[in-house]
């Protein structure tokens, strides 16, 4: 279509007062204006606005203009507000038929735009994911279609970082689009290649901004309009194009007014520029514009055209940068309170589990209180005793290991059924040795009962001794005395 190639167009249709106005967004190539069909009109830039059928040619420039700047600012504001998919359509066969950069397979996700913290799957399964070159645009994209569907769609840009989240998944912002994407790789080495390519692409992309920055300044020295420095040398400065017609004071004359008209229009221009909005022109003023409209006004309007729709655009990216890095403060300030919450939840835990240490503690000093006693006769209670030290000591090291370690957010809750798995084995433990402990003095008890029953069998049996022992001396005297007789 007249020098147009991969062509993305965006329709969006207002009625005012009857009259369907549509603005396009195309690429153009080799044309400044021309009427590509019956409404229709393009001009060098990449804009396009349809006209009612009234209008006539002599009077189209001044037309679009005003209605450019009517509806420029509204469209584009609306337009990336409601679906970025649909600003930037894709021709899937031309995409196909281009060699791409880097490719490589990932699961697609997109940030969940409620919520602003969920991860909503874009592919049901790994899609290849490319960075491809418009030549048309010298500009870098990246690129993943689902069959007919364009998944992702997102121009690299000087200021975007990808960021590697875990081992295999990565991230970055795309203001345009006022989304995040997600990738989701089989292996690390995919990511890691994936991020050093988007660094070459994102460092590529930047030296081609500002290699046609400089090719800007350099073709279109005059389309700086914001120096009024600039305008008032242009007002004093006769254009050349209608000076060298030779010499003749009516030519000169001619001339003269013809700079005056310039000036005026250039001074309404401007004042529109600056409020931010165009009126529509009466049909006298379009009357006027058909007098006097020169190649050069002609050029001129063109050229203030690509200068508006340029300020326009860069408006609109400042603003979706600033939309990302508030929505970028927001996710830090929650990661930064579930950290803090974390944090505290640690410190909770670190305090129950010092108060238990200091209960087995106490405990244990009471066993060793019950167990001097009897720790020459048992030698299973200094053992127990022994072992519950060895224990206090097992503890005290996993509560330093605990306090030394480094609280990593995706460990916590597996450290903590760790702890709580010791915890409950040393309680078995502890119960375990409570009982034999309370066994072992049974045992002792019931070891003192019976020797002093053993020591009270033997007093007995003493006396029973005793008693016998008088009744033998006693046999004996009365066998000395018969003897004796």
């Amino acid at each position: 279509m007249l020098g147009m190639r991969n062509q993305s167009m965006l329709e969006s249709e207002m009625t005012q007062k009857h009259c369907r106005s549509v603005l396009y967004l195309a690429v153009v190539v080799d044309c400044d204006v021309a009427r590509v069909a019956d409404n229709v009109t393009l001009l060098s830039g990449g804009f396009g606005v349809s006209f009612p059928g009234s209008v006539p040619e002599s009077c189209l420039g001044q037309w679009m203009l005003d209605r450019c700047f009517t509806w420029l600012k509204r469209f584009i504001s609306v337009g990336l507000e409601c679906c970025p998919s649909r600003l930037f359509h894709l021709n899937i066969q031309t995409i196909n038929m281009e060699q791409p950069l880097f490719s490589a397979k990932a699961h697609v996700f997109q940030i969940d735009p409620a919520t602003k913290r969920n991860w909503l799957p874009a592919s049901k399964h790994a899609v290849s994911v490319s960075f491809f070159y418009d030549a048309n645009r010298n500009a870098y994209r990246i690129i993943s279609v689902g069959g007919t569907k364009a998944i992702i769609n997102s121009t690299i840009t000087p200021n975007m970082t990808f960021t590697k989240t875990s081992h295999k998944f990565g991230q970055w912002a795309d203001s345009r689009a006022n989304t995040v994407y997600g990738l989701g790789f089989s292996t690390e080495q995919q990511l890691q290649q994936f991020s050093d390519q988007f660094k070459e692409v994102r460092e590529a992309a930047r030296l081609a901004r500002e290699k046609s920055q400089e090719r800007f300044e350099l073709t279109n020295p005059a389309l700086n309009i914001a120096a009024p420095q600039e305008l008032s040398e242009e007002r004093h400065s006769p254009p050349p194009l209608l000076t060298v017609n030779g010499p003749g004071e009516d030519k000169l004359i001619r001339s003269r007014s013809t700079e005056v008209e310039l000036t005026s229009e250039k001074e309404r221009i401007k004042k529109m520029l600056s409020e931010g909005t165009a009126t529509l022109w009466s049909p006298l003023n379009m009357a006027e514009y058909r007098q006097t409209k020169t190649p050069m006004m002609h050029c001129d309007v063109q050229a203030l055209l690509c200068c508006v729709g340029r300020s326009v655009s860069c408006e609109l990216h400042m603003e979706t940068e600033l939309f990302t890095l508030q929505d970028s403060n927001a996710k830090l300030v929650s990661a930064l309170q579930e950290a803090e919450s974390s944090g505290l939840m640690w410190k909770k835990q670190l305090a129950e589990y010092q108060e238990e240490t200091d209960r087995l503690r106490e405990q244990v000093a009471e066993l060793e209180a019950q167990s001097v006693a009897s720790a020459s006769s048992d030698p299973d209670l200094s053992q127990s005793v022994e072992n519950l030290e060895a224990l206090l000591k097992t503890k005290e090291q996993e509560i330093q290991s605990l306090q030394s370690k480094k609280t990593d957010a995706s460990d916590l809750e597996q450290e903590k059924e760790e702890a709580m798995q010791r915890l409950q084995e040393l309680e078995h433990q502890n119960a375990a040795l409570e009982e034999r402990v309370q066994s072992a003095e049974t045992d002792l008890a019931a070891s003192q009962e019976e020797r002093q029953q053993t020591e009270g069998e033997v007093q007995r049996a003493i006396e029973v001794l005793d008693l016998k022992i008088l009744d033998l001396s006693s046999l004996r005297q009365s066998l000395a005395k018969l003897i004796d007789k």
